[in-house]
């Protein structure tokens, strides 16, 4: 009768190196003060005997199920599409399933996903809202771990990852003005209402013209539907049809700078030499459009990496008191449609 192998264990981990079984635990969990000499013995006896981590019989025991929700607006904007990317890259390296959903910015969604769909399949969640309100965070149940990205629309309730929306915008601005511009429209820009993301942008845009003596005019900022390629080309073809001309564009994302360069081809205007143009985001397809697109571009791998390390912490320490805020850095990427 043939017997199967008995599944190695960390103590036999643990006796193969060498070392106590709480060292291989450390290495296992990559704990950060064990040598590198410890490690790498340990592991090699982790090799040499095949161990493997026993992921479900540890979530069962701690009670969890290794899945965590991230819930996003549209995942054809692409900024979400590659964020959500980056996400399960960070989560698949701490043993993490994520779950997909999106929300379409309806408030119905988003607060399905803050409340763990009223569910035991989710041990936490990274949420984008865009429909919430300050009273849907203060209400919402504390035993679930949430962190949320972007702007939140309340202060001191979870743990939040975000880019400076003012300071981006406003350097995109003062590039824009270096260049001699002085009829920048902001193309999915909001003058009044919440500090969302299109009005702290917009504050940004307006703090470089303050700066730099150039008057303000409210009919520069041109609100849209939705942040697609679509609406992008309509609001540069409104501006341009309704004259006089702006000399740049600030689109507020790379979806609607994309759109407006079609928009503006269209209409004979060419980019750079007639008009400067710039988005948000740094979305793959804005290095191969024509002209490359010159674009803000936040440290999407470090949002992942901050959120997931963010909401984790949370689920092994729900009652620590101190929330985070992490501020993730961006660049602006000067290409051709700004004349780089």
């Amino acid at each position: 009768m043939n017997s199967v192998a008995a599944r190695p264990r960390i103590k036999d981990v643990a006796e193969y190196a060498g070392v106590s079984p709480k060292t291989v635990s450390n290495v296992i969990n990559d704990y950060e003060h064990v040598s590198d000499r410890t490690r790498e013995v340990v592991r090699e006896a982790i090799d040499a005997l095949g161990y493997r981590v026993n992921i479900a019989g540890r979530q069962l025991r701690q009670g969890r199920t290794g899945m965590i929700t991230l819930a996003v607006p549209e995942l054809d904007v692409a900024y979400f599409s590659e964020l959500a990317k980056h996400v399960m890259t960070e989560a698949d390296k701490r043993g993490q399933t994520v779950l997909l959903h999106q929300t379409g910015g309806v408030r119905e969604r988003e607060l399905a996903a803050l409340h763990g769909f009223d569910a035991r399949f989710t041990d936490g969640v990274i949420l984008s809202p865009l429909a919430l309100h300050p009273r849907d965070l203060a209400t919402r149940d504390r035993a679930l771990p949430v962190v949320l990205l972007g702007e939140r629309p309340a202060e001191g309730t979870t743990d939040h990852v975000a880019v400076d929306n003012v300071r981006a915008a406003r350097e995109a601005t003062e590039h824009l003005l270096a260049r001699g511009r002085r009829r920048i429209a902001v193309i999915g820009g909001r003058v009044r209402g919440p500090q969302g993301t299109d009005r702290l942008r917009t504050d940004g845009y307006r703090e470089a013209l303050k700066e730099a003596g150039v008057a303000f005019d409210s009919a520069l900022v041109v609100p849209v539907d939705a942040y697609h390629w679509q609406d992008g080309a309509r609001a540069a073809a409104a501006l341009i049809d309704a004259g006089p001309d702006p000399d740049a564009l600030l689109c507020l994302n790379d979806h609607l700078a994309l759109g407006a360069l079609r928009a503006l081809h269209e209409r004979g205007r060419a980019v750079p030499e007639d008009l400067d143009v710039v988005g948000f985001d740094d979305i793959e397809a804005s290095r191969f459009s024509v002209p490359s697109l010159t674009t803000v571009a936040p440290d999407k791998r470090e949002i992942a990496r901050a959120a997931v390390a963010l909401l984790l912490d949370r689920i092994e320490e729900p009652a620590a008191e101190a929330l985070q805020d992490h501020v993730v850095g961006h660049e602006l990427k000067v290409r051709e449609s700004t004349g780089g």
